[in-house]
């Protein structure tokens, strides 16, 4: 197999190819009312190429040479724009659409800064990712959640996981939206409650751009308090199919695009990994499999309307694998053993679905959004994987979320003034089957519960913003409100008030100071709001469960360098939480978890931990300039959480203290592109296991896993995390197809990043677990090491036609 690959490889580097040329076309619009800008300037950068639109705002640019360009839309009277890293081929011409926003004032002493993404609505806090930097990132293997690390403010785990962490705060306070329809799961494998995973769901041949709002959020946006994810998918192509595959280490890859009508394009996507084959070939004592699905069709029903059809989907399947590996030593052998023991065979399904209905008018648009999501979780595990007897059962876990939403906005521009207001409601519903022999090991209970709960949320908003002094001052500003009947104090949106405020003042061209502070909520994970007891009492209603609640400032200095495609930026920021949940059970807040599988809030919470999480970001970014591109980051941050069992703020798990990420890349001739990325993350505290308890043989019989010690939590700090990722790429283009294949190496130099440790049983030759000779009650355990980190290479093969 390598042969061959080596060989076509070999084979295409010598083909000469027809002198065919590339081509970009497209739509210069008026994202106000969707009409066509007549004769605006199209510009690729660098170059001599360049046109004008027709009357109608359509655009053709030909005979353009293959490669990677950054193209400017301008005309008089609007804002320009600039596309970064447009990548030209001969196989098939660039969809490529600029929206302009008319200027409100006379420029002549200011000057507006539309390079990078800053909007009127959210000044402050915002980045921008387009489709090539997400396919070329190193150590990503084009997974967005992965490119995401590389912005300031963002933290991961040192683990395989995808989980974000945005400026101290927990997984589970991010939101992720895709053409204005909320995706709540965009990871395989993902923890219920929180959010994270070891691989994505969405396909990066999809995505056209990304932006991450990391604080200051509008008042359209709901229910989150660490930031928002708003993908934009392209567009199918109008004149034919297109096709693109893509092999890589560990999966395989199919999108198709096309018109389905004079009126309607569409695009597919499915994935299909083979993870199993590769982890059982390694001899690991697990075996994931995973599929997904991605569908969006627009159609555009007159000029002024269009509407959007969106839909996700994945399944996951997890299995232990009982072959026994040769040569295993003594060590290997305990932890494998320990590992099958502990972990659960799990199956996960998800999807959602929506429409999206854009009307415009004159002077604004309103947007209708109906969608519905579902997810499904089952998890179980017997006492030594015997499943002959029920007696043996340490857990069976099914449970269901599913989401309807409906929203309406409505958008109205008029001179310097922008306003918006619009209302949503969601009718949720949430299943449990749960028998559970393990939460409640420590006080001699079992947990057996079958139950459905339902639940109605709504909330309302409404935004204006407005640009002063020839737009060198903007003010912006909003309120929402929001209601659900999970909780008595809850069900009143009035206990729910969102007000939020943005300030930005141009000091000299290109120079911003910018302040937002607001008032955000988030509800609890449907975990909480929908667990219950052996009787049947939804306990956490009863205890008045409550939205989380999260008081924030940000005020930071942007210098832009349009001519180069810089940008120079620091934030301060400083974040307050009240109600967030805690564990009645551990007396531990559920702002330290979610960076696990499982199911986080699945117990007795209550409403009365708190926290802090304060900072400062630093951020240089060169966007593609003279086949150049690099960004570095530098937060410095604290994040610090109450718990019922402790006295005062201690740190969080997300305590990283200090994020450095450096990534860069230089394009070379004949298509050859090389990229770096190195990261630095202080380590983050951890709860120690208790022992004593542990090693109880009633309590390991039963639970084959230890207790944590929660009166100690996170006393311990990990040693510092760092990693470097390499990255090649090299692209052929054909007449009527083009290639890439790729090397992308992560942790190049092989780091074995800190973990807390494990505790497993020492056993005896035949596997039984040793009893402790000093202490009968007791079994023989021992702390083991339990690093992270191995070197991984990626050899990836993408084929378009």
């Amino acid at each position: 197999m390598r042969l061959s690959f080596l060989l076509i490889i070999l084979l295409f580097s010598f083909i000469q190819t027809m002198a065919q040329m590339g081509e970009i076309r497209g739509r210069v619009s008026n994202p106000v009312n969707n009409e066509g800008i007549s004769f605006a300037n199209i510009v690729i950068l660098g170059t001599d190429y360049g046109t004008v639109t027709d009357v109608d705002g359509n655009y053709v640019l030909s005979n353009i040479e293959p490669g990677l360009y950054n193209v400017r839309a301008s005309f008089i009277g609007y804002r320009s724009q600039t596309q970064f890293e447009i990548q030209v081929t001969r196989a098939r011409s660039v969809q490529l659409n600029f929206e302009l926003r008319e200027e409100a004032a006379d420029l002549s002493e200011v000057t507006v800064n539309a390079e990078f993404t800053r909007s009127d609505e959210t000044p402050i806090s915002v980045r921008k990712l387009n489709t090539n930097e997400i396919e070329r990132y190193p150590g990503g293997n084009r997974d967005i959640s992965r490119v995401i690390q590389s912005l300031p403010g963002v933290a991961s785990t040192a683990s395989f996981r995808n989980d974000i962490i945005i400026r101290g705060g927990a997984p589970n306070e991010n939101k992720f939206f895709i053409d204005d329809i909320e995706v709540p799961v965009i990871n395989h494998f993902a923890t219920q409650g929180s959010s994270g995973g070891p691989v994505g769901i969405l396909n990066v041949n999809l995505i056209k751009n990304v932006d991450v709002i990391t604080g200051g959020f509008p008042a359209d946006r709901m229910n989150s308090l660490s930031s928002f994810f708003n993908f934009e998918f392209k567009e199918g192509r109008s004149d034919k199919m297109f096709t693109q595959m893509t092999i890589g280490a560990s999966e395989f890859t199919f999108s198709n695009e096309g018109p389905l009508g004079e009126k309607t394009t569409y695009l597919i996507s499915a994935r299909r990994s083979y993870l199993q084959l590769l982890f059982r070939a390694l001899g690991l004592p697990f075996l994931p499999d995973f599929y997904d699905f991605q569908v969006k069709t627009v159609t555009k029903i007159n000029d002024k309307t269009e509407l959007t059809f969106l839909g996700v989907g994945a399944i996951d399947l997890f299995s232990l694998n009982f072959d026994e590996p040769r040569n295993e030593t003594i060590e290997e052998r305990e932890s494998r053993l320990y590992l099958l023991d502990n972990l659960p065979i799990s199956t996960q399904w998800n999807y959602t679905t929506g429409l999206r209905l854009k009307r415009y008018r004159e002077n604004g648009f309103w947007t209708f959004i109906l969608s519905r999501n579902m997810l499904n979780n089952r998890s179980f595990k017997y006492a030594g994987n015997d499943e002959s007897t029920k007696e043996n059962i340490l857990f069976d876990y099914l449970s269901q979320e599913s989401e309807n939403k409906f929203r309406a906005e409505n958008s109205i521009f008029k001179g310097p003034v922008t306003f918006k207001y619009g209302f949503n409601y969601e009718y949720s519903r949430f299943t449990i089957s749960n028998f559970d022999r393990l939460t409640l090991a420590p006080i001699g209970q079992v947990i057996n519960v079958n139950a459905r709960s339902f639940f109605n949320s709504y909330g309302a908003f409404v935004s204006a913003s407005k640009n002063y002094f020839n737009e060198r001052l903007l003010l912006s500003g909003g309120v929402r409100m929001d209601g659900s009947d999970f909780g008595q104090t809850a069900q009143n949106p009035l206990n729910q008030i969102s007000p939020r405020l943005s300030i930005s003042y141009q000091f000299k061209p290109n120079l911003f100071w910018t302040s937002s502070a607001g008032i955000y909520y988030q509800r609890p994970p449907y975990t909480a709001l929908g667990f219950r007891n052996n009787e049947g009492e939804l306990v956490n209603q009863l205890n008045d469960i409550r939205f989380i609640r999260s008081s924030q400032f940000i005020t930071g200095i942007e210098k832009v360098l349009p001519q180069k495609s810089r940008r120079f930026s620091v934030e301060a920021f400083y974040k307050h939480y009240n109600n967030y949940p805690s564990s009645v059970l551990n007396g531990i807040a559920l702002a330290n978890l979610g960076a696990d599988f499982g199911v986080i809030g699945n117990e007795e919470l209550r409403s009365d931990a708190q926290g802090r999480a304060y900072g400062l970001e630093f951020l240089a970014q060169q966007r593609f300039f003279n086949n150049f591109y690099g960004i570095g980051s530098l937060t410095l941050v604290r994040s610090e959480f109450t718990n019922p069992n402790t006295q005062g703020f201690i740190p969080s798990a997300w305590d990283n203290r200090i994020i450095v990420s450096l990534t860069a890349g230089k394009r070379f001739v004949k298509n050859w592109e090389f990229g770096a990325r190195w990261r630095y993350l202080g380590g983050t505290p951890y709860t120690p296991i208790d022992i004593e308890t542990s090693s109880l043989i009633e309590v390991w019989n039963l639970r084959g896993q230890p207790l944590l010690d929660y009166n100690l939590i996170n006393a311990i700090r990990l040693q510092a995390f760092h990693q470097l990722d390499l990255r090649i790429d090299k692209k052929y283009f054909f007449k009527k197809w083009n290639l890439n294949w790729f090397l992308d190496i992560q942790n190049a130099y092989n780091f074995q990043a800190e973990q807390p440790p494990l505790l497993i049983p020492v056993r005896n030759p035949d596997g039984s677990i040793k009893v402790n000779p000093n202490d009968p009650s007791r079994y023989e355990m021992r702390l083991i090491d339990n690093p992270a980190g191995t070197l991984l290479p990626t050899i990836g093969l993408i084929v378009e036609f």
